[in-house]
């Protein structure tokens, strides 16, 4: 009995097998059991089945023109391969499709371009897969920007011992876009300098203004008041 889907005539994906053949597969009747009417893989308007309607040998295949199965190879009991050809000529033969049988289990060998096809459709899809499991690691907030969320880390978070975290006034995401907006602006509207006027200093000032200087303050400083004496001691009245 067949299994699978023949829809689109897509026989990649189905099998076939007639569990009363499988004990007395040999080389000899794998043909004949290839021929089954209940296999999707078999073409009844092959040249086999014309030689095997008019009860002829394999041999006559050669003489036809067509399409025909042969025995391609043999490994009894348990694998067996056969090819579907389009015969041209008795020495020119069209391979179009492999079958093997793997224990009385039949199922068609796919062709180089489906399996490159289902090789690059099982790489992109892990590739999608894994681009879509990163993407649910991924978090965003305004003040703090992107950052990487995985759920090993809050296990870890939880495991160490809490303490206080310093909270800082800003983030350097926020840093980063006040420092961007500060050199916009400063690039609108620059800055005016104004011309500031000098100023001496008293070094710059020559020596002799500054021993005059110097004269005049001693001048003015007051002489020191001379040391005053202690009021007299008050002796104690005798009654």
């Amino acid at each position: 009995m067949a299994s699978g889907d023949l829809r689109g005539n897509n026989l990649l994906g189905i099998s076939w097998v007639d569990s009363g053949w499988v004990p007395i597969l040999n080389p000899g009747n794998v043909l004949d059991y290839f021929s089954e009417r209940s296999n999707p893989f078999y073409d009844r308007t092959c040249n086999n089945e014309v030689v095997k309607m008019q009860r002829l040998t394999l041999d006559h295949l050669n003489q036809m023109v067509g399409v025909e199965y042969i025995l391609l190879h043999a490994q009894e009991p348990i694998l067996y391969i056969i090819r579907k050809q389009q015969r041209q000529s008795p020495t020119q033969v069209i391979p179009l499709a492999d079958y093997y049988i793997i224990a009385g289990v039949v199922y068609q060998a796919p062709d180089l371009g489906s399996v490159i096809s289902s090789r690059v459709l099982s790489a992109v899809h892990g590739i999608q897969s894994a681009f879509d499991e990163a993407m649910s690691y991924c978090r965003y907030h305004p003040s703090k920007g992107y950052w990487w969320h995985f759920k090993d880390q809050e296990e870890r978070e939880k495991a160490k011992p809490k303490s206080k975290k310093k909270e800082e006034p800003s983030s350097f995401f926020q840093r980063q876009r006040v420092d961007a907006l500060l050199i916009d602006l400063r690039n609108k509207f620059p800055p005016t300098f104004y011309q500031v006027m000098e100023v001496k200093k008293e070094s710059d000032l020559p020596a002799e203004t500054v021993k005059q200087e110097e004269r005049e303050s001693a001048s003015k400083t007051p002489a020191p008041a001379p040391p005053s004496k202690p009021p007299p001691e008050k002796r104690a009245r005798l009654q």
